[in-house]
């Protein structure tokens, strides 16, 4: 192994986080005045089953982040392989993110119908994580589809894992 010390090159220290395996999320939510907003995102993880609650960690400059903070609810969705191009549409600006699949109110947010699982979540702390934040939420009502593989990240790519035998 190769030690790196400060400062850290961003590419070398993005390509050293891309060794950890992720699955792939898409954020999701609804501003009051009913614009639907979201965002792709690999920086998610349990936190607490009592009380119950996740993690994500959107970059500070996504274009949902605000909507997101002001509405105070958002969806996390965890897709499966066959929503792969549901999270490159998520990861563009300038289009309409939810094109192109079927969603589902969710209490006043949007989940994807097809995700592996989904957490309708009302937030609960946000928190600076430098350029990042750290956006904690109260898991008000979830979903499973326990049958369905799930979409993983690893080195920078889409991978597929294959539970099933």
């Amino acid at each position: 192994m190769q030690t790196v010390t400060p400062p850290f090159a961003p590419r070398e220290l993005r390509d050293a986080f891309g060794c950890f395996a992720t699955g792939v999320t898409i954020v999701t939510s609804q501003t009051d005045e009913g614009e639907r907003i979201g965002f792709t995102a690999n920086s998610f993880t349990s936190v607490s089953i009592d009380p119950p609650l996740l993690l994500v960690c959107p970059a500070n400059g996504a274009s949902a982040l605000p909507g997101l903070r002001a509405a105070g609810r958002f969806a996390v969705n965890v897709l499966d392989p066959e929503s792969q191009a549901v999270a490159d549409r998520f990861a563009m600006r300038g289009v309409d993110r939810f094109a192109g699949a079927d969603w589902q109110d969710w209490d006043g947010v949007p989940v994807l119908a097809s995700a592996k699982a989904a957490f309708a979540c009302t937030l609960h702390a946000d928190h600076d994580g430098g350029d990042h934040r750290i956006i904690v939420g109260h898991i008000r009502r979830f979903g499973l589809a326990p049958d369905v593989d799930s979409l993983l990240y690893l080195h920078g790519r889409y991978r597929r894992l294959d539970v099933g035998g």
